[in-house]
């Protein structure tokens, strides 16, 4: 893994993935997966995107959106009141980021 992260739990009780500034907003859509089911589906679409199936793939959560290609991923917040709005990833970084917080959630299902 590339990018530095810790987890936090929030006043409510919530678990948080505190990501460095440059990928932020990565944290508000990963923190949008509840199940490990979910992870696996949208591992699935970006590895489809890897291996050419897909030329592209955009999966739209609450209150962001991922547009996945090849070599980079961006996230978008429209919610957002400040910058920034978009933040963009290597897409292979978003897989381990995936796999990090699905290992998270494992944990805490046991």
């Amino acid at each position: 893994m590339r990018y530095v992260y810790e987890f936090k739990e929030d006043p409510f009780g919530d678990l948080r993935i505190v990501l460095p500034e440059e990928i932020s907003l990565f944290s508000d859509f990963i923190e949008n997966i509840a199940s490990e089911e979910q992870i696996d589906e949208y591992i699935k679409y970006i590895k489809n995107v890897l291996e050419g199936v897909y030329e592209d793939f955009e999966i739209e959560l609450n209150a962001t959106s991922i547009f996945i290609k090849k070599d980079i991923s961006i996230v978008e917040n429209n919610f957002r009141v400040e910058e920034p709005y978009k933040n963009t990833i290597e897409t292979e970084q978003l897989i381990e980021l995936l796999l990090v917080w699905k290992e998270k959630i494992q944990l805490l299902a046991d």
